[in-house]
């Protein structure tokens, strides 16, 4: 079987709206080719809407639903027209998360699918992760069954996004989880100097770690907690940005990056892992990546761009063609629900 199918991504670091379109085939295993792909930066106005969007009354935040919704299926429909595309099975569209509790077995991803399809009057699957959650599950990690079906020759996959993540086989089975925040907290800490990212760790290379603050974020519950675990943005609130408050900005961001480091090599070393793909807008940092290299033995393996950039995306269009199939697309061994299942709402 073959499927043309366009992913849509929106991280946590909210550096813009991620759309790839790639074809699926499926023979003995499946492959991909990522046809079309690019990075539409949000303006200023709509990074500001999705940022505050945790602050919303439930009326507001029901607007911005349908807002960004639209928003979504504007693009995708200026996508499909300015690259001429034809055949589309199917769109699939993580959202925007602005809630995630597992927990509480809530989750909100916004960006109405039902909206996206009235644009573009494609097929839509949306809201993947609140059936996981509502099954026990903690919802995320959900790119285990991309990086189980679509890359299985690496021993693990690690992406750097807002936050790591890491998904590997383990006795036999795809364990996965979140790891530590990344560019949530540097990229925050690099607006303070009129940057939207710290370029290559170029900042945090000029500043001094400091050893009290590293102790203190190193020494943080979550990690001692087993797995199948996820962050969210109310952990940091919570737990990370006090703690930087009144450190000096260069010296937060150097502290920020080793302890970032050091979590990830942990965990590469405690499962003795061979090799490692990493992906996500934390590829590009040449200097986490320096370090994490200097604290393992791990061959860590930098893909083509096209891979770093698009693989979330890449990934949740593969999970929409599944989930056109009714073939599993979450992995219960990463996130803990009750069983695996294939989740998403198709309109």
């Amino acid at each position: 079987m073959k499927a043309l199918a366009i992913g849509l991504m929106s991280g946590t670091s909210l550096d813009g709206l991620d759309i790839c379109l790639a074809e699926f085939e499926k023979q003995d295993k499946w492959t991909f080719q990522i046809l079309k792909a690019e990075t539409l930066p949000y303006s200023e106005d709509w990074e500001n809407k999705l940022r505050n969007s945790i602050h919303l009354s439930a009326e507001d935040l029901l607007e911005l639903h349908s807002e960004y919704g639209f928003y979504l299926g504007q693009q995708v429909r200026e996508f499909i027209d300015k690259n001429k595309l034809e055949n589309i099975s199917l769109i699939a569209s993580h959202g925007h998360t602005v809630f995630h509790q597992p927990k509480k077995k809530f989750t909100l991803q916004i960006g109405d699918g039902r909206a996206i399809k009235l644009e573009t009057g494609l097929p839509v699957i949306y809201d993947f992760r609140s059936q996981d959650v509502l099954m026990k599950g903690n919802g995320a990690p959900l790119v285990p069954i991309g990086d189980e079906l679509l890359f299985p020759q690496y021993d693990a996959c690690l992406n750097l996004g807002g936050f790591s993540n890491i998904s590997m086989k383990s006795d036999e089975k795809r364990i996965a989880f979140d790891i530590a925040p990344v560019n949530i907290v540097l990229n925050y800490l690099a607006k303070k100097f009129q940057k939207n990212f710290d370029e290559n760790g170029e900042l945090a290379e000029k500043g001094n770690i400091n050893e009290t603050l590293l102790d203190q974020l190193n020494a943080l519950d979550f990690y001692q907690q087993p797995h199948p675990k996820s962050l969210g943005i109310e952990w940091c609130n919570e737990h990370i940005f006090p703690a930087l408050e009144n450190i000096e900005t260069l010296d937060a961001l150097a502290t920020f990056t080793e302890h970032t480091a050091q979590q990830i090599a942990n965990i590469i070393n405690e499962y003795n892992i061979k090799d490692i793909l990493i992906t996500g807008g934390g590829a590009y940092n040449s200097f986490l990546i320096k370090k994490i290299r200097a604290k393992t033995t791990s061959e860590v393996i930098i893909p083509e761009k096209e891979i770093i950039n698009y693989k979330e995306a890449l990934i949740f269009a593969f999970m929409g063609v599944l989930r056109m199939n009714n073939e599993i697309n979450v992995l219960a061994s990463a996130t803990g629900s009750t069983h695996d299942h294939s989740s998403g709402i198709l309109v």
